[in-house]
């Protein structure tokens, strides 16, 4: 077993190479082969990998890595050329979430009573049972924008389908956030009336989303002026790596959301008056580094052994939350009057799930009781793990039908 800080992420570099292309070699995306690169040196598979290195000693990679994604999406919002899709992008990120959340909250409401047997001791009671629906669908709404990012960058893919889809993952953390503090605010009055501060609860998450757009628009000026009298490459990818790394590390200190402040700065770089896409340019250097590190260190990470307790009600959570994600953006679509390119595909593109829905789930924790907590953690973990490998196709397949790939 590997603990060596430096050899661990230099094989988890050399293995994703390897892995990436063997998934091109059998028409899948780059993201597959990282993942299944990273599960070869899983600590609970193969046991290459120490826990503790995977878990503790590189979790700074995760931070960069989601940082430098963050701010690439936010790049991709030039209000000018998507103000003509703004309609068409406000109303699928709201229908697309509101579809996850309300049909997997409403169908693990009507099954959990089902899967939870043999797990939980005797029947759930109502209010425990609402309140772990309520929570679990609020989660399902999360759509993990690294892998999204990842296919539409090797793929070179671009156009209106492109811009959309971009468009719906910049803002869909910030609704997945707000729709998880209104079902922790009725679950925890369900589960605790007299111990919950409703003030508190509903602040928070407003604080946090004004929090995070104030870091990241003033990194966005700083570094935008800076950027101006930069000219050699090399430099700007130093400047622009230390105004991503000051935002996140900011974020975090002033407890704001660090995806949601590096994306707003990449927003406020690409339509602050005179910059160039120079910045952006900059990091294409490291984005494929940046990406084999980011999915290999996510496969190495992922407890393949809770499959083995929890994986029926992981596969019923994923079912439910692709067919809310389907549901909801198909009924967005036709709203808005979007193209038949996004009612049959986008929903597709909207599939992976990672990062943000663990994090949420582990926010939960004391909410509920320890077997419920569990069996709840457990789902959302399998259902994470199954997704990482299926997602990637199915974007990629959607990006292909809407033909927004250059040949």
């Amino acid at each position: 077993m590997i603990t060596n800080v430096v050899l661990s992420t230099g094989l988890l570099l050399f293995f994703s190479y390897w892995g990436g292309k063997a998934a091109n070699a059998f028409s899948f995306p780059r993201v597959t082969g990282y993942l299944c690169a990273g599960v070869l040196l899983n600590p609970s598979v193969t046991g290459i990998l120490d826990l503790k290195t995977v878990t503790e000693d590189l979790h700074v990679i995760t931070e960069i890595a989601l940082g430098i994604i963050a701010f690439s999406i936010g790049g991709s919002l030039e209000l000018r050329q998507i103000r003509h899709l703004g309609r068409t992008i406000g109303y699928l990120s709201v229908t697309q979430a509101a579809g996850a959340a309300i049909v997997s909250a409403l169908l693990l409401f009507i099954s959990l009573p089902i899967l939870s047997r043999g797990v939980i001791s005797g029947d759930m009671d109502k209010n425990i049972l609402l309140s772990s629906s309520l929570v679990l669908g609020a989660i399902s709404a999360a759509t993990a924008p690294g892998a999204v990012l990842a296919i539409v960058s090797e793929l070179k893919s671009s156009g209106p389908f492109t811009s959309v889809l971009l468009g719906v993952i910049a803002v869909d953390d910030a609704i997945t956030i707000i729709l998880f503090s209104i079902a922790s605010v009725v679950a925890g009055n369900l589960m605790n009336p007299a111990e919950i501060n409703w003030i508190i609860i509903i602040l928070d998450p407003v604080s946090e989303i004004v929090l995070s757009l104030g870091v990241g628009m003033v990194g966005g000026g700083l570094l935008s002026l800076v950027s101006k009298s930069v000219k050699a490459r090399g430099d700007m990818l130093m400047v622009v790596m230390g105004a991503i790394l000051m935002v996140t590390g900011a974020a975090e200190v002033v407890h704001a959301s660090r995806l949601l402040a590096a994306m707003t700065m990449g927003v406020t770089v690409i339509n602050w008056s005179g910059t160039t896409t120079d910045c952006f340019n900059a990091t294409e250097v490291i984005e494929n580094s940046i990406f084999g590190l980011f999915f290999a260190l996510a496969g190495a990470y992922m407890d393949v052994t809770v499959l083995k307790t929890a994986w029926i009600t992981s596969v019923a959570l994923l079912v439910f939350r692709m067919t809310g994600k389907h549901l909801g953006t198909w009924a967005g679509a036709v709203i808005c009057g979007a193209g038949e390119e996004i009612k049959r595909y986008m929903s597709m593109a909207l599939f992976p799930q990672a990062g943000v829905t663990i994090g949420l789930i582990l926010l939960s924790a004391d909410l509920f009781p320890a077997p419920v907590y569990e069996l709840m953690l457990n789902a959302v973990i399998g259902s994470v793990i199954i997704n990482e490998f299926m997602a990637p196709p199915f974007v990629k397949f959607a990006l292909e039908k809407a033909e927004n790939i250059k040949r």
